[in-house]
């Protein structure tokens, strides 16, 4: 039975502690709109294009937004636009693999992940299908060999063992972040495809904290904190290589806490404080995009005037937004001061 070699360090108890935290705020924060799309798509957006981008795709982040979100960048479709689009399609399925409440993760789920990562790219025999030969990792500047995985006739066996332990260890026994990490390793050092190892390690962790309790209304983008440093996230998969996972959980785990907390102050900033929790009732409050933005421009600016309508939102009336208002008023979050047209708009 696979059995991974790591010690729980308190570094590791620390970011943990942040995770936790910081996920029970996200969680029962009293503000929670409808601006939740548009933290969805941002999420997804920065998932695909820092997950691809790690990989050496060459598009920008606008470039990689608008295949995201329309799919239509080019009429010609280049391996870097095909690569977009397929991690696209796996972010997508992950979702729909916790919608169905799939308890494991079977060999042919994550065999379904590498066809998706890979569809277009590899010749279709080979998706999907372990690498048959020997393959080497080597550094790109020096030529030197860095990592040499197992051999192909291993694979399946490790695979198995890998599967066994992952879907024997619950929650209750390991924490979700530490089993998300040790996954990750593991799928890279077995290095079970000729290609796109790497993405699909990264869904696989995902898909860990999605199932487990931790997608956090899919806010999150795990792959922007490699990317930021692809030099760090490397070098600490190959201390990994030793035997001893401690660095490398101790710098993935960090990476959630980061992501987390920076989601959480971004939802703390449109939601109240635990004042305005009581005068709620504990209740949500959903705000359309509009009323997001609203909020988003009086917490900054500390008051809100008609005049900054036109420059806000070109293409709505002033009857709209008023009536937007008018409506934030009456949910209890901003209250008017004077009646004319020069009126401030404040949080109350």
């Amino acid at each position: 039975m696979y059995k991974p070699t790591f010690k729980i360090t308190n570094k590791m108890i620390m970011d943990i502690g942040k995770i936790e935290a910081s996920r029970e705020i996200i969680i029962n924060a009293p503000l929670l709109p409808l601006w939740e799309k548009r933290f969805r798509e941002e999420a997804l957006v920065r998932t695909v294009h820092h997950g691809t981008h790690l990989e050496g795709n060459q598009l920008d982040f606008e470039e990689a937004k608008e295949v995201v979100l329309s799919q239509n960048l080019h009429s010609v479709r280049t391996r870097d636009v095909q690569e977009v689009i397929n991690y696209r399609e796996v972010m997508d399925y992950l979702e729909k693999v916790v919608r169905d409440q799939k308890q494991t993760i079977s060999e042919s789920l994550f065999k379904k992940i590498h066809q998706l990562v890979v569809n277009k790219i590899m010749p279709a025999n080979l998706a999907g299908q372990y690498r048959l030969k020997q393959v080497v990792i080597k550094d790109s500047g020096s030529g030197q060999v860095t990592f040499r995985p197992p051999e192909p006739e291993q694979i399946p066996y490790l695979i198995g063992q890998f599967l066994a332990w992952l879907n024997q260890t619950h929650p209750d026994e390991m924490h979700s972040a530490i089993k998300a990490g040790i996954a990750h390793y593991e799928l890279v050092r077995i290095h079970p495809f000729l290609d796109g190892n790497g993405r699909v390690a990264r869904s696989i962790s995902t898909l860990i904290l999605y199932s487990e309790g931790y997608d956090i209304r899919r806010f999150f983008s795990l792959e922007e904190y490699y990317d930021k440093d692809p030099l760090t996230y490397y070098e600490h998969l190959q201390k990994a290589g030793g035997g001893d996972l401690t660095p490398w959980l101790e710098y993935f785990i960090k990476g959630i806490a980061n992501e987390f907390e920076k989601i959480k102050l971004r939802i703390q900033k449109l939601s109240s404080d635990s004042q305005l929790k009581h005068k709620l009732g504990g209740k949500q409050v959903f705000l359309n995009e509009r009323q997001t933005k609203l909020v988003e421009y009086i917490q900054e600016t500390g008051f809100l005037q008609n005049q900054a309508f036109p420059s806000l939102f070109p293409d709505y009336s002033e009857d709209t937004i008023l009536r937007d208002l008018k409506d934030l008023m009456d949910k209890d979050l901003i209250r008017k001061i004077g009646k004319t047209k020069g009126a401030k708009y404040v949080l109350k």
